[in-house]
C-alpha cells in the first residue's frame, strides 16, 4: 500500500522552454502537481538568417496551457535576455501573476511594461536572503554578482527535492556596489543538500577566472583623461556598474556627462531614481545644450555597442543623429563584447568611425570591458559549494553546455547524473532522484512588426532566397478558347543577369516546351499545375544558363 502511495506522488518537472540553444530567451518552468513557477522570461535578438524579424521569443505555449497552475514569475536580473518576453507573456495570460525580483529589475520591467501600455502586475520586491512560499515551492533568494546590480539566484525546496538555479553570475570579489556573492547561502544549501544544480554556462569554454568589474574603471579613466576631444562610450544601457564607472571617470576629469539613446535615457533615469546610479544633477547635460561646452569637457554615454543600425552610436557615426555627430578628433570607447552573430555589424561601425578619424578603443586594445559571466574556475567553485547530486548546464549554446558538463564530471558529478538538454526536453525529480521526462511543445516565436508568432519558417526561407538570388516574375497568358499559352512576360528584381529580349525569347521557349510535353487541364481549376510547370521550367532554364536560383513567381492570366 505504501509503495502504491509513493508511486502516485507527483514528480517535480523541470521544463526549459528557452536558453539552451543560444545566448538569450532564457525561460524555465518548474511544475509540481497543481503548482507551477516560471524563472525568467527573456528574448533573443535575430541573426542574419532571420531577415525582417525584430525579436525572437521562446514558445511559452506550455505556460499558457497550464496558466491555472502558475503561482508566480521569478526574474533573476534585469537584462533583456531574461525580461524581454515578459510584455508578450503578460498580454497572453488571462490572470495577473505576481513577479518577484530585485528593486532595480522591477524598475526596468515597469518601464518596459509602460512602453507596451500594460498595467503593472503585482510586483514583489525580494533581495538576497528573502524567503517566499508559492504553492508547494519554498524559495530562498541569494545574491550573486553579474554585469548589473540586483542579480539573484534561487534555491527551490519542493516535496520532490531541491534545486539551485544560479541565474547569470560571476564571482566578483570587488563589485562596484559592494554586494558580493552570498557564499554562505550557497554553502548552506550545499550542506542541506542540492539534488539538482542549474548553472550559467555562457563562459564555460573560458579558462581561469573572469576579471572584476572594478578593473575596467582605471582603463576608462586613463582613456578619458588623455582624450583630446569629446569621448563617446557605447555600452549596454542596463550595465549600471559600467555606467557608474564612466560617470566617476568623467567627474574626475572635469567632464560633463551627456546621455543619449532611448534605452540609455530610460535605464539611467530608473537607476538614478532607485539609488543604483550615483551622479550629481549638475554633472549631467542635455544633448541639446552642449554647444557652449569645450569638446574636452564632454563624455557621451550612448547605446550601440552591438552595432545596431538604429542605435545612437550608429546614427551619430552616419551623421543621422538629431543632436550629436561624431567627427575627427573624437574618442570612441566600445565597452562591450559583441553578442555572437553581431561581430560583423560591430566591425562595420568601427570602420565607419575610423574613416571619420576617430580614435576607437575596444576590448582588444584596452581593458574597457570584462564579462559578467563566470569562467571555468568560478563554475567549478559553484559546483564545489553546492555539491549537487545531479547537474544540468543552462544558458548557452551547445558548445558551452557540453563544456560545462565536462567541468561537472571533473568536479565529481557522475556522467549519468549530468543532463545536457534541448529546449522542450524535461527532467523529472522524485524523492531527489532525477531522470528524463516527456518533452513538451517548444520552439521560437518571431516578432515581426506588430505581428507575433505568425512568421512561418517558409517566409524566412523566402526572405533569405530573395536576399541571395533575387526574384523573377513570369506572367503567362492562357488563351481559354485555343487551350494554349500565348505570350509570356518576364521581369526581375535583384537578379545577377539581364532580363533582355534574348532572355525573354529563350525562357519563353523553355516554358512552351514544358507545357507541350505535359498534359494539362486548360481551365480555371487547372491553373495550379500550369503555374508549377511555368515555375519549374523557368527555374531550370535560369540555373542551366546562370547557375543561380532566384525566386520564381508564376502568374497565369486567363484571356
Amino acid at each position: 500500500m505504501a509503495a502504491e502511495k509513493k508511486k502516485k506522488s507527483p514528480a517535480l518537472k523541470i521544463i526549459p522552454l528557452g536558453g539552451l540553444d543560444g545566448i538569450g530567451k532564457n525561460m524555465t518552468a518548474f511544475e509540481y502537481g497543481e503548482d507551477m513557477l516560471l524563472v525568467d522570461a527573456g528574448l533573443m535578438f535575430p541573426d542574419d538568417n532571420q531577415p525582417g524579424i525584430d525579436l525572437v521569443l521562446p514558445d511559452y505555449t506550455y505556460v499558457l496551457e497550464n496558466e491555472h497552475k502558475l503561482r508566480g514569475i521569478i526574474v533573476t536580473h534585469g537584462h533583456e535576455d531574461h525580461t524581454g518576453a515578459l510584455p508578450y507573456l503578460l498580454q497572453d495570460l488571462n490572470s495577473k501573476v505576481p513577479i518577484f525580483s530585485s528593486k532595480l529589475t522591477l524598475g526596468f520591467i515597469e518601464g518596459k511594461l509602460a512602453e507596451f501600455k500594460i498595467r503593472a502586475p503585482q510586483f514583489r520586491e525580494v533581495k538576497g536572503g528573502s524567503h517566499v512560499n508559492l504553492g508547494c515551492f519554498s524559495i530562498e533568494f541569494f545574491s550573486t554578482t553579474h554585469s548589473i546590480p540586483g542579480a539573484l539566484g534561487v534555491y527551490l525546496k519542493t516535496p520532490a527535492g531541491t534545486v539551485v538555479h544560479t541565474g547569470d553570475f560571476k564571482l566578483d570579489q570587488t563589485p562596484i556596489d559592494g554586494v558580493t556573492p552570498d557564499y554562505a547561502s550557497l554553502a548552506r544549501a550545499g550542506k542541506q543538500g542540492v539534488d539538482l544544480l542549474l548553472s550559467d554556462s555562457t563562459n564555460a569554454t573560458v579558462p581561469g577566472f573572469t576579471k572584476s568589474e572594478a578593473e575596467v574603471g582605471p582603463s576608462l579613466l586613463h582613456i578619458i583623461k588623455n582624450a583630446k576631444g569629446r569621448v563617446f562610450v557605447a555600452s549596454f544601457s542596463s550595465h549600471i556598474h559600467r555606467l557608474q564607472q564612466i560617470c566617476d571617470a568623467a567627474k574626475k576629469c572635469g567632464r560633463k556627462v551627456v546621455v543619449t539613446g532611448r534605452s540609455m535615457l530610460t535605464n539611467t533615469r530608473v537607476a538614478r531614481e532607485l539609488g543604483y546610479l550615483n551622479v550629481d544633477e549638475h554633472d549631467l547635460v542635455d544633448a541639446f545644450d552642449i554647444n557652449g561646452l569645450p569638446e574636452d569637457k564632454i563624455v557621451v554615454m550612448c547605446t550601440g555597442s552591438q552595432g545596431e543600425p538604429l542605435s545612437a552610436l550608429s546614427r551619430m557615426a552616419n551623421g543621422e543623429h538629431k543632436t550629436l555627430s561624431i567627427h575627427e578628433g573624437d574618442t570612441v570607447i566600445i565597452s562591450a563584447t559583441p553578442v555572437p552573430g553581431n561581430e560583423k555589424a560591430v566591425q562595420q561601425v568601427v570602420n565607419s568611425l575610423a574613416k571619420l578619424g576617430c580614435d576607437v578603443y575596444d576590448k582588444s586594445r584596452a581593458l574597457v570591458h570584462v564579462s559578467g559571466h563566470a569562467s571555468q574556475e568560478e563554475l567549478k567553485l559553484m559546483l564545489a559549494l553546492t555539491r549537487p547530486t545531479y547537474f544540468m548546464p543552462v544558458h548557452g549554446e551547445a558548445v558551452h553546455l557540453r563544456a560545462h558538463a565536462h567541468l561537472g564530471e571533473k568536479m565529481g558529478v557522475p556522467t549519468s547524473n549530468i543532463f545536457v538538454l534541448d529546449n522542450g526536453d524535461t527532467l523529472e525529480m522524485r524523492d531527489g532522484v532525477v531522470k528524463r521526462g516527456q518533452s513538451v511543445e517548444s520552439g521560437v516565436v518571431y516578432v515581426d512588426g506588430l505581428r507575433i508568432g505568425d512568421t512561418d519558417p517558409i517566409v524566412l526561407r523566402d526572405r533569405q532566397k530573395l536576399a541571395s538570388d533575387g526574384m523573377v516574375t513570369v506572367v503567362a497568358m492562357l488563351d481559354m478558347k485555343r487551350k494554349k499559352i500565348g505570350n509570356v512576360e518576364f521581369s526581375g528584381r535583384g537578379v545577377s543577369f539581364p532580363i533582355d529580349d534574348q532572355f525573354a525569347a529563350d525562357a519563353q521557349a523553355a516554358v512552351l516546351r514544358a507545357i507541350e510535353k505535359g498534359s494539362f487541364n486548360f481551365s480555371s481549376s487547372g491553373t495550379d499545375a500550369l503555374r508549377k510547370a511555368v515555375r519549374d521550367s523557368v527555374s531550370n532554364y535560369i540555373w542551366n544558363n546562370n547557375r543561380t536560383r532566384p525566386m520564381i513567381i508564376p502568374v497565369v492570366m486567363e484571356v
